[in-house]
């Protein structure tokens, strides 16, 4: 046999035992590795199977062997990735997760999750392994797996300790003092109240209130002719200020509740009788304005008994008083009742060690900045008393008394007015002495830490409530495209979202017309809590959407323009000012600027502006009648027009009116005449009893008993619906 044969021979059996050394390497499953052929840039792998002859043992070998190598040197590395040890088929999941992060939690390939991936809505081609997977996604992965999910727990934050200031044991009642009594007068608004402390003050409080009424809280201290002293609080008896009532008998010891001897019983005296009972007030009952011929004390007592009320000569425990308010009548029978209940009471107070009162009101002076007016329940108020209340904190610089006049100290008891401030604290909060700014600093740290879990709390429930709501929105999706495959899924879903993906996002052409945007601004913090709790109350958002874009207390700023220009609002003012810049420049920018020192003139000015923006309502109103007594149709050109022979049974047909056709108390149409004629002659009226023939601007068929109405179309303003209960 030739040589040259045998080798060609030897060299075919050498080239196919290397074949099968290949071929049975790329079989091998290595993960997601693919068996890529390594080329010699002098001799690639083709160049073999043409020309073998060129190709020694040796170098084949070589070739499996560093291809091998390859493979094996991948497959060490998978090998040497540890998998997470999974706990009964549950895959520990966080809200995000990378493909990768997900795949190792699983202890499964990346190319698993891949083909999970195919049962979603997510666009596969832009996906890597290091791309973000959201929750709904991860947990579909997963039960697609055969698997359970846990959310995995965020990393517990140490226990913050609590620093928060809190009120003193009791004191021993060796150190406690007698301490004037907290007296609040409640009652219907005009009763009385502010003229019978007036007469007590000797003082002019009534006429200094807007229209006589009172609108705030007053804290005054009285200095009775027995050298006693009362702290009288005077509440607002109108409808608007129940919040201010209610917190004025939580601060007190005795109510003495005032009604009108000639009105009795109204709203606001029950309101006042149950703000009394919640905080387990006595009463003294003052029935006022005895001095006039209408009244009528034994009427008012006897109205009392239905709301359990019961005097002292009906065999109940409160004392009735009759005064006049006014006159000064039995004003000192009236301070002596209340100083022998407060006898009864035995009230007492500790005067020493750290401060402790409520914010009775609170408001933004313009020379003083924050202030408050306050009654201490214990210790002894200080200049340089460092004081604590809801989440802002003062170093007391000033205190003054009712009057304005300084004063070097406060006892229990004692209303005062604290200057010092960082921020205008809410009426109603709890003010702590503390021992320092530090420790000061530290309470309110704590104050708002825990405002700040409460509302991380709240918020986790609102997202969960969503969450729940997107997942249960994407399973009905689900079932739909069910018999899709995923190809057809993705261009079912391309479809439909086609049109978001090519628009911009909507910018803020024009203002809608049906919203009211207010800024509200007033002197007091009880004054902008009256205003915003009778806004709460607003109902009416179909008719015209009521947003406060802002509110706060103090006059009228730059600030509150720029706002309102933003939104195109209007801005409320109660008992506060706008300077001569600010008018400018509201004036310059067209927003209106509304000034009230009324409460209800207030509203009613608001309830004209929600008036203004509600669109006015068209009302018909009808001329005339005529019905329908034959029906026939002339040639106009090469048309037939049908006409109608009617009689006006009341009122009168005016062409240019509008008109309708109604039959079988169904409208038909409505528009307007092209013809009105009486015998033969075109007419502009047809009067009461009158024949005429009539066609109308539209071809409509007529019959015999059709009614012919002639009205014409007003505007007429709506009004709100929203009534605030006074």
């Amino acid at each position: 046999m030739n040589r040259g044969l045998i080798r060609k021979f030897e060299n075919l059996i050498q080239l196919r035992g290397a074949c099968r050394q290949l071929r049975t390497l790329s079989y091998r499953k290595v993960y997601r590795a693919q068996w890529k052929p390594v080329q010699s840039s002098a001799h690639p792998v083709w160049s073999v199977l043409l020309y073998p002859q060129c190709w020694q043992k040796d170098k084949l070998i070589s070739i499996a062997l560093l291809q091998h190598r390859h493979l094996a040197t991948k497959e060490e590395t998978k090998k040497k990735k540890k998998k997470v040890p999974l706990t009964k088929g549950e895959v520990e999941i966080r809200q995000k997760m990378t493909i990768k992060e997900l795949a190792r939690a699983m202890g499964k390939d990346i190319d698993h999750i891949y083909e999970a991936l195919l049962y979603t809505d997510i666009d596969h081609g832009s996906l890597e392994p290091d791309s973000i997977l959201h929750e709904d996604h991860i947990k579909l992965i997963v039960k697609k797996s055969g698997m359970k999910y846990k959310s995995a727990k965020l990393k517990e934050e140490k226990e913050r300790e609590n620093t928060d200031a809190v009120k003193r044991p009791p004191a021993d009642p060796a150190v406690l003092t007698p301490r004037p009594p907290v007296v609040t007068i409640l009652g219907h608004v005009d009763h009385g109240k502010t003229t019978l402390l007036d007469s007590l003050r000797k003082t002019q409080v009534a006429s200094m209130e807007a229209g006589g009424i009172t609108q705030h809280i007053g804290a005054f201290l009285v200095h009775l002719p027995s050298g006693e002293k009362i702290t009288f609080l005077d509440t607002p008896g109108h409808a608007a200020f129940s919040a201010m009532r209610a917190r004025g008998t939580h601060v007190t010891d005795i109510v003495i509740l005032v009604v009108a001897a000639e009105d009795g019983v109204m709203q606001q005296t029950i309101e006042s009788i149950q703000h009394a009972k919640n905080a387990g007030v006595p009463l003294i009952l003052a029935i006022n304005k005895c001095d006039k011929p209408e009244a009528d004390p034994e009427r008012v007592k006897k109205e009392l008994l239905a709301h359990d009320v019961v005097c002292e000569e009906f065999g109940g425990d409160v004392q009735a008083v009759n005064i006049s308010a006014l006159k000064g009548e039995n004003l000192m029978v009236l301070a002596e009742a209340t100083v022998a209940l407060a006898e009864m009471l035995e009230l007492k107070a500790d005067s020493t060690g750290l401060v402790e009162g409520t914010v009775i009101e609170s408001r933004k002076d313009k020379g003083k900045g924050p202030v408050t007016t306050a009654i201490i329940q214990r210790g002894t108020l200080r200049k340089g008393c460092v004081l604590v209340a809801g989440k802002t904190w003062a170093k007391v610089r000033f205190m003054f008394d009712e009057n304005g006049k300084a004063v070097d100290a406060a006892s229990p008891g004692i209303p005062v007015e604290i200057m010092g401030w960082k921020e205008v604290p809410s009426a109603g909060d709890e003010i702590l002495e503390v021992e320092s700014e530090q420790r000061a600093h530290e309470v309110l740290a704590w104050r708002n830490y825990v405002e700040q879990q409460e509302k991380m709390k709240r918020d986790v429930e609102v997202i969960e409530a969503k969450q729940k709501e997107h997942r249960m929105e994407y399973e009905k999706k689900q079932k739909e495209f069910a018999h899709l495959t995923w190809r057809q899924r993705k261009a079912v879903l391309y479809k439909a979202n086609k049109h978001l993906m090519f628009s911009k996002p909507k910018e803020r052409t024009e203002i809608d017309e049906n919203v009211l945007s207010l800024i509200v601004k007033g002197d007091v913090d009880g004054s902008v809590e009256t205003i915003l709790n009778i806004l709460d109350s607003y109902d009416a958002d179909s008719e015209c959407k009521l947003d406060i874009i802002h509110f706060g207390m103090g006059d009228i700023s730059e600030t509150d323009i720029t706002l309102a220009e933003a939104f195109n609002g209007v801005v409320f003012g109660f008992s506060v000012k706008a300077n001569e810049s600010i008018k400018q420049l509201a004036a310059k920018k067209g927003i209106k600027i509304k000034l009230h020192n009324i409460i209800y003139k207030l509203i009613e000015d608001l309830k004209d502006e929600l008036n203004s923006r509600l669109p006015p309502s068209v009302v018909e109103n009808t001329i005339g009648e005529a019905s329908v007594l034959n029906v026939f149709s002339v040639t106009v050109g090469k048309n037939k027009v049908p006409v109608a022979g009617c009689r006006v049974q009341k009122g009168l047909l005016d062409k240019k009116m509008k008109f309708k056709l109604i039959r079988n108390r169904d409208v038909i149409w409505k528009g307007s005449l092209s013809s009105l004629k009486h015998h033969k002659d075109d007419v502009q009226v047809i009067k009461t009893g009158m024949d005429c023939g009539l066609s109308l601007d539209k071809h409509i068929e007529f019959n015999i008993g059709d009614e012919i109405i002639c009205y014409e179309e007003k505007e007429i303003q709506q009004t709100t619906s929203w009534d605030p209960g006074f």
